[in-house]
């Protein structure tokens, strides 16, 4: 008769059996990949792929700060309705804690959601124009800002003649 403690492992055969066949079949898969694949490197092939599009240049500058805010509010949505999900699977179990624990988390995050859009992180429009001050004006030009000193009683040259 087995013992009590080579019954319980036995339960975990089938796991272990899993591991080692995902090991093998990783293993099986990088040297039928170094022994199959084409060996014709190429500058086109050697570039990162992205989206199809063949990078020609560098990008002229990096990703604005709003991107990563986006993706970061993207994860915060995405483990709240991670949370909700075995929240709502036992919320019968759970009462009125459970109740009262997931409308404080729930107004944790809408009111992170009500700060950001406050402070505008959600908008993608075009990137409104601060206020330009009066001194930066197409209307001013060379005649109109810097000052002729010394031409009292001399005839001032027109524009597009020799001085």
């Amino acid at each position: 008769m087995p013992s009590q403690g080579a019954n319980q492992l036995g339960q975990y055969l089938p796991i272990f059996a899993m591991l080692v066949l995902a090991v093998i079949f990783g293993l099986l898969s990088a040297v039928a990949s170094k022994l199959l694949a084409p060996r014709k490197p190429s500058k086109a092939k050697e570039a990162p792929y992205e989206c199809g599009i063949i990078p020609g240049k560098e990008p002229p500058e990096r990703f604005p700060v709003r991107f990563f805010l986006m993706a970061m509010i993207f994860i915060v949505f995405d483990i709240e309705i991670i949370f909700f999900f075995p929240w709502a699977t036992i919320y019968r179990a759970l009462g009125t804690f459970g109740l009262v624990a997931i409308v404080i988390f729930a107004a944790a995050v809408f009111e992170s959601f009500v700060y950001l859009i406050s402070k505008g992180a959600l908008g993608w429009g075009p990137v409104t124009q601060p206020r330009q001050h009066p001194a930066v004006s197409p209307d001013r030009t060379t005649a109109t800002t810097i000052r002729r000193v010394g031409l009292e009683g001399r005839s001032v040259p027109a524009e597009g003649e020799a001085a």
